[in-house]
């Protein structure tokens, strides 16, 4: 009779300690609607830009929690980088502007856009030392220019060289990291850098008076975009859905709560300069996917065909890297991609 009464009480401690558990785990994972677990989502993200503006809002506003996802962000220092981590598995997607997208194109890697939300056209620029001769535009001739090989910050570069009736082999291009630009220019490695704010601004400082800018708004209109794989996108429809519309939201925040959503930035930017500040009211954050993106895709592949930095010798196709359904069934005003 013992032994039946210690079984039974040791069965009903055994539950009780199981539904504790349970409980416990439901309220870390905070719990989606009906209680249901939150679906895990990495993202991969630019962190050092300005553009992870939504992603940040949709995160730490509970905008990602609303929509039943989970999503941790997987700070990277560029697009490029936080694409190709989407495309090797290490995240689900990357955050990331239209160059890398090209290239991944172009290289017939099977990548899919679901929407751009950040768009810019005065962040990007040359940053060079006077004492190097580095004075005027021209004066770039025949100097060592640090830049990101494969990334906005190259395409500007060659655009800007072009524009002064100069061959890309006018320069000597330094592959750099954008987070090491600065240190490399300061010693002296390099006589100028092709860049993005804040780096720019960052390095203007630190060059106290040394510095000279030549800025590229008219050059290059940065579109940021949400991209992966075509074999994740494809599969998890309703993910994406669930992603759009808390970013939506964070980008809805970004807009109507500037100084808000700066001092959030600010703080993962981790950045002395401010110039990025003063743009803020030129930044233009929607989620989006229209022809604008398409047609910038050709003209980058022409340009990268006609500097033999892509294998294909013709401009590929770009709608079917770009996956315009989920968008469309969320905010079909959104899409204006002709498709």
């Amino acid at each position: 009779m013992m032994n039946k009464t210690v079984q039974r009480t040791a069965t009903v401690l055994v539950v009780l300690v199981a539904l504790a558990a349970a409980f416990v785990w439901n309220g870390r994972t905070g719990g989606g609607a009906g209680g249901a677990a939150l679906e895990p989502i990495i993202l991969a993200t630019n962190t050092s830009y300005v553009a992870m503006c939504p992603i940040l809002a949709a995160r730490d506003l509970g905008y990602f929690e609303r929509e039943g996802l989970a999503a941790q962000v997987q700070p990277h220092t560029s697009g490029k980088a936080s694409l190709e981590a989407a495309l090797q598995g290490r995240a689900h997607l990357g955050t990331v502007a239209d160059i890398p997208i090209m290239f991944a194109v172009m290289d017939k890697v099977p990548v899919s856009v679901v929407a751009t939300f950040f768009r810019a056209e005065r962040d990007h620029g040359i940053v060079g030392r006077k004492d190097r001769g580095v004075t005027a535009p021209a004066s770039l001739a025949g100097k060592r220019v640090g830049v990101t090989l494969g990334t906005s910050n190259h395409f500007v570069l060659n655009a800007f060289l072009n524009r002064q009736h100069l061959a890309s082999s006018a320069v000597t291009m330094v592959n750099l990291k954008p987070e090491d630009m600065p240190a490399a220019l300061m010693r002296g490695e390099v006589d100028a850098v092709s860049n993005w704010e804040p780096y720019m601004d960052t390095m203007m400082t630190q060059l106290d008076g040394n510095g000279t800018k030549f800025d590229a708004e008219d050059l290059y209109e940065i579109p940021y975009s949400l991209a992966g794989t075509k074999e994740y996108v494809l599969s998890h429809p309703d993910t994406i859905k669930k992603l759009l519309r808390a970013l939506i939201a964070g980008a809805r925040y970004c807009t109507e709560q500037p100084k808000a959503a700066q001092e959030m930035t600010g703080a993962a930017l981790k950045t002395s300069g401010d110039k990025w500040r003063e743009l803020w009211p030129t930044y233009r954050f929607r989620v989006s996917l229209d022809q604008a993106l398409l047609l910038a895709l050709e003209d980058e592949s022409r340009w990268a065909i006609s500097n033999q930095l892509a294998s294909g010798a013709a401009v590929p196709n770009f709608l079917p890297a770009i996956d315009y359904r989920p968008l469309e069934a969320v905010a079909p005003a959104a899409v204006t991609v002709i498709h």
